[in-house]
Parts: C-alpha cells; structure tokens; sequence
C-alpha cells in the first residue's frame, strides 16, 4: 500500500510542477480566440463550460481503459504502478495536451491534419490511415462488450439477446454521431464521469480501510503473473501494451481536437486536457491495487470469484463486494456505460477526421449522412466478424492494443515536429524522449507479439533499444540535414 500511496503523491505532484512547466512551453495565450469561438457551428463548434469539457474529454478518454488496462497490468506487479506514474506524467499528459492545444491553435481540426502540417502529407496518409481504423475498431469492440454484459444481465446470455443489445447500442452510437455534441453527449457524459470518479473515490477509501498486504516496489519489479496462474509475459514491451488509457494511448490524439472545438479559452488547456489523463491515471492505480489484492492477497476469496475471471468479472465482483448495492448500480456504469461512451465518441471523432480530409463542412445533417453512412457500414463487417469468429474479439482487441500505441507514437511525433519549428530550445525534448520510446515498444510488440512475426521474446529488449537508438539517431540527422540546407 505504500507503494500506492507513494504513486498517488506523485501523479498529483506531476500535475503542478511538470504540467505547468509543459504548459509553460506551448504558452497558451488567454486572448486568443478558440475554435469554439471563431467557428461555431452549433454542431461540433460549440462553446461549452470548462467544467463540462473536462468530464467530457475525461470519459471520452477513460471508458474502460483504465480499469480493465489496469487489472490486466496487475499481474506485472509494482511494475504497473510505475508505467502508470511515470507514463501518465512525462508521456501521456503531454500527448493529450500537446494534441489538444495544436487542435486549437489549428482550428480545431484532428491529428491527421496536424501530422500532415508538421510531419508532411506522407506521415498525414499514414496517421489519416491509423485513425480511422484504430477509432472503428474501438467502435465495433465497444458495442459488442457491454451487449455481451447486458445479454448476460437481461437474456441469460442467449444470442438472441446480445444480438438485440447490439442493435440497440449501435443504433444510439449513429444518433450520437449525427446529432449536435451539446444534445446528448453534453448532458449525459457529465453524468458517468461522475459516477466513474465516484466509484474510483469509494475503491480508494475501502483499500484504506482494509489496508492489504500488496506487492511493494522494494519487493521486486518482476511479473508476478506466474505466481497466480497466469500467463508470464515480458515486462518490455507488453506492460507497455496492456496499460494504455492509464499511461498513455493514442485514442486520446483523437478525442482532444473534438474537445478543442468546445474549449473556450487556451488558459483552460492545462485542467482540460493534461488534467483529464492524471486524473485518468489515478483511477488506473486505485485498480492496480484493487486487482493486486485481487490476485495475490485473498481478494478473489472474499468477493466470490477465481483468478481467471475476466476484467469485466473482477469489475463487478468487487464493486458488489465492497459497495453493496449501490456498487452494483456503479458497476454497470462502468463496464457497460463507459466502453459505450467511448465507443459513440470514436465514430464521432472518425467522422469528424474524414470531413477534414475531404474538406466537407459538417454544419448540414445531409453532409454528416455522407460520411457517416458508409463508416457504420464498415463497422458493420467488423462487428459481424466479431460475432462470427470464435475468437473474433480478442483477435480484434490485440490488433487494437498495437495500433493504439503506435498511433500515440504519431502524435508524440507530431509534437516533437512542431516544438523544433517553434525553435523553443531544448523544449522539443518533452515529446521527443517518449516518442522514441513508444516507437521501440510498438517495434518491438509487432515483431515478437503472435499477431506479428512471432520473433523470440528473447529479442525484446535488443529490437527495443535499437529501435530507440536509430530513432534518436535519425531524429538528430534530419535536423543536422535541413539546417545545413538554410545555410
């Protein structure tokens, strides 16, 4: 537990001091007109209160991430409390507010059009590419979890009554993408933060009071997974996988620009967007621990279940088992309400992302039908893929895992490019140190992973830090190339 406590310090501490030395470099300017502002729309550019966006931005970036993420990452030990630490402050937190922030001083338009600015129009295809599908397949897995929940919950898990589940949240994920961001998204999201944060709150006070006996940092940073029954995997690079909302994820380069279109000054930069992933990662450490007490203190014992129950399980085993009633009500809205949350505003962002490319104004329903049509379409055959291979899920989740992170590579990319044209000094660091190191986890993942070349996990660490070095030395030798060229 101290363990624990050490890092919930931390990340708070991270907030105050390296949050303000980062909004420090972008230098946010408070008289600035937003996108909000200068380009109301009354659909997707809409003036919302700072409030409001916060607990929008922050359910469009949690949903479940940072609890199934962080009970899967458990099993890494205190391992997992340092990944979610140091990655929230130095790694995650600056892509959600660097990506924010270049959305709003560029008119509010996502990362494809910010890659394309600062990184050229190949790497803006590429990161176009990466977008789209990462954002369908958050999509598709996130209608098909919670009908399976629900169909379990209302149908006895007949097929039947997934499949009616699945119409229902696939029909409100279309209404949600067509309609104004203030009509539904405004007034519910508000609501399920709430409830998230919440149910976190309550979790953090029942850890005090039972105070459990976890693995500790001076215990050992060794995965712990075979110690219960689980399957060992390297540390480097598949914590790195496992954990992502918690830490830092891709997915949120793509939910920060469809927020700077509803931010009303640069000023509320900081609490909106750098704020939303700490808070984030405290709700993925109170997990962390809540699972570590899971797995290796009796805590499986106490709420009724095994070590190989599901994260969805766990979810709702200890939630009931600590909270009653009322954590059972919370319960549901985290493992079924937040993945939906997240899923609804992935087509969102997706539709939005594709009227940039092909510069096609969203203020008319008739031009949103356009693209949103033939992207449901496509995630019609990725959801029937889903239902209809046996293991389609988490064929689809490791796929999404992988492009997850390499698109958070994208950005931090994106944001080294722009600090270096800024010509900041040294300041281009605070991006460019993580983006070599995601580059080496996603390199190293797809290469070793089963889902990739299937490469010895012996050669993780060697493909890692090669990956890295050549990154870094490529990085320095462009710069030494196109300054001697302005010479």
């Amino acid at each position: 537990m101290f363990s624990f406590l050490i890092s919930i310090v931390a990340l708070v501490a991270g907030y105050f001091l390296y949050g303000r030395f980062v909004e420090k470099i972008f230098g946010p300017d408070p008289a600035r007109p937003t996108p909000a502002v200068a380009k109301a729309d009354g659909v997707d550019f809409i003036k919302l209160p700072s409030w409001k966006v916060f607990m929008i931005q922050f359910l469009n970036i949690a949903g479940t991430g940072p609890i199934f993420g962080a009970i899967m990452g458990a099993k890494f030990g205190p391992s997992s409390y340092l990944w979610i630490v140091f990655g929230c402050i130095f790694a995650g937190a600056v892509h959600d507010y660097l990506s924010g922030m270049l959305s709003v001083r560029n008119g509010g338009v996502g990362l494809p059009e910010l890659a394309g600015k600062y990184l050229g129009r190949g790497m803006k295809s590429a990161v176009l590419v990466f977008s789209v599908v990462l954002l369908l397949l958050v999509g598709t897995v996130f209608v098909y979890s919670p009908a399976l929940i629900l169909g379990d919950i209302a149908g006895n898990g007949s097929k039947t009554a997934i499949m009616i589940w699945v119409g229902a949240i696939f029909l409100y994920y279309i209404v949600a993408t067509l309609l104004p961001i203030d009509k539904l998204i405004g007034k519910i999201y508000p609501l399920f933060a709430f409830a998230l944060l919440f149910m976190a709150l309550a979790l953090m006070v029942g850890l005090f009071v039972k105070w459990p006996s976890i693995p500790e940092f001076w215990d050992g940073l060794y995965n712990r997974g075979p110690e219960v029954g689980l399957k060992g995997q390297p540390i480097f690079p598949c914590l790195f996988i496992t954990i992502a909302c918690g830490a830092i994820s891709g997915f949120h380069g793509t939910q920060s620009p469809m927020m700077a279109r509803c931010i009303n000054s640069e000023k509320h930069g900081r609490p909106i967007f750098y704020g939303a992933m700490i808070t984030e990662g405290i709700v993925a450490l109170v997990w962390a621990a809540v699972s570590s007490y899971f797995f290796f203190d009796g805590g499986a014992l106490e709420v009724g279940s095994d070590l190989s129950a599901a994260a969805p399980t766990v979810v709702t085993k200890v939630s009931e088992g600590w909270l009653g009633i009322v954590g059972g009500i919370l319960a549901i809205l985290g493992v079924v309400a937040a993945p939906i949350t997240s899923g609804d505003t992935a087509f969102r962002s997706s539709r939005l992302i594709i009227a940039d490319w092909l510069k096609l104004d969203q203020k008319f329903i008739g031009r949103r039908l356009i693209i949103a049509l033939p992207m449901f379409l496509a995630a019609s055959l990725l959801l029937w893929f889903n239902v209809a291979e046996e293991d389609g899920f988490n064929i689809i989740w490791r796929y999404f895992g992988w492009a997850n992170q390499t698109l958070a590579a994208f950005t931090l990319w994106t944001a080294t490019a722009y600090l270096v044209r800024e010509r900041k000094g040294a300041s281009y660091l605070i991006a460019f140190l993580p983006a070599c190191f995601m580059t080496a986890v996603c390199v190293a993942y797809i290469l070793t992973a089963k889902i990739g070349f299937n490469l010895p996990d012996s050669w993780n660490l060697p493909i890692g830090g090669a990956t890295f070095a050549i990154s870094f030395a490529a990085f320095y030798l462009i710069r030494w190339r196109k300054a001697k060229q302005l010479k």
